[in-house]
């Protein structure tokens, strides 16, 4: 009797793990599906990322719905996604990652915003292991030019390593993100490709039947 109750409790708590796991995975999909209606809103607009600068692009980060805070001293967080560009010109499978970054000056409120971050190299991104990057430290930063025309640049030699626009309201501009911090979101990561999985075997892979993770690299090959 003993024996059938252990097995019972063992069933039990296997069940819950089971359960907890495609729980989890479950927000990671969302994610990457919010990630995905972020690239389309872009992607719907004249006030885009120029073309000039895509075709140079090797790596993007999407992160839905940042955090823009400030009382007096400012503060920026958010949850998204990271992917680079194969050597066959087709995107990895996404990589779960946060950016938290502050800021110092008179200001008051809370907005959210959707951020997209253009890497004009991917190995800033895969060369990040168990750590982080600051941007704007690590790697030079600029708000992005804005424009479907080549010509629209602020910043025509597009010398920057990184370069960042942001969604807000309808509003469509650059955005600066000077001293933020870029991490792998290593949790996420194992909720949804597994323990064990490195973002560089994440990064080096482009195939998946995940709807979600299919949607995200269609929208991307749209841009």
């Amino acid at each position: 009797m003993k024996k059938l109750k252990l097995i019972s409790s063992t069933l039990l708590l296997s069940f819950m793990a089971i359960v907890a796991s495609a729980q989890n995975a479950g927000k990671e999909t969302e994610r990457i599906q919010s990630a995905t209606q972020v690239l389309k809103t872009f992607t719907g607009s004249d006030e885009t990322i120029p073309e000039e600068l895509l075709k140079q692009t090797e790596g993007m980060v999407i992160i839905p719905k940042l955090i823009n805070a400030g009382f007096g001293i400012g503060g920026k967080r958010g949850k998204g996604v990271a992917t680079v560009k194969l050597p066959d010109g087709s995107w990895s499978n996404p990589v779960f990652i946060t950016l938290t970054g502050g800021s110092i000056g008179f200001q008051i409120g809370v907005q959210s915003v959707d951020l997209v971050l253009v890497f004009k190299h991917k190995g800033v991104l895969t060369q990040v292991k168990n750590g982080d990057f600051t941007i704007g430290g690590d790697i030079s930063a600029a708000a992005g030019p804005v424009g479907r025309s080549s010509t629209a640049s602020t910043d025509h030699k597009l010398e920057a390593e990184v370069y960042s626009y942001s969604r807000s309201r309808g509003l469509f501009a650059g955005i600066s993100i000077n001293g933020s911090n870029l991490a792998i979101d290593k949790t996420a990561n194992a909720n949804f490709y597994g323990s064990g999985v490195s973002s560089q075997q994440i990064f080096e892979t482009g195939k998946s039947s995940a709807s979600a993770v299919v949607s995200l690299k269609a929208a991307l090959k749209g841009l």
